[in-house]
């Protein structure tokens, strides 16, 4: 197989857009966080309720904080690949590609985990209603 400097350029990209959708699934968090602390702060819910909800968001806040920095640096391996083609250092080229698709192949795993636990909190507040 032959790399040139446009193989690991391909990725750009998709990593951009998966920073998106994670920079969304944050905003998205800080959201939730805000408005279940109002809610905690107004003290009219149950307060068993809003601390299983704590312990899943705080897990999910950290799973996206290791999502965006696994994609960032999938990203920088893409670009130090780039400078190996471009300086002609086939093997260093080859290898740092290899590790920018597994820290990718992360990122990708961790947003898996993140998904799993976003339902998680949606089964939480619907045993609130039964």
């Amino acid at each position: 197989m032959q790399i040139s400097i446009n193989t690991p350029a391909l990725l750009f990209p998709a990593i951009t857009l998966m920073m998106l959708a994670y920079t969304n699934r944050f905003l998205g968090l800080a959201t939730l966080v805000r408005k279940l602390h109002q809610q905690y702060k107004e003290s009219n819910v149950d307060k068993e309720l809003v601390k299983e909800q704590i312990v899943n968001l705080r897990r999910r806040l950290n799973l996206v904080k290791q999502m965006q920095a696994s994609g960032i640096f999938a990203l920088f391996l893409c670009v130090l690949c780039m400078l190996a083609v471009y300086f002609e250092q086939e093997g260093l080229s080859y290898a740092l590609f290899a590790m920018s698709l597994l820290v990718l192949l992360l990122s990708l795993g961790l947003s898996l985990n993140e998904i799993y636990l976003s339902t998680r909190a949606l089964e939480i507040e619907l045993k609130d209603m039964e």
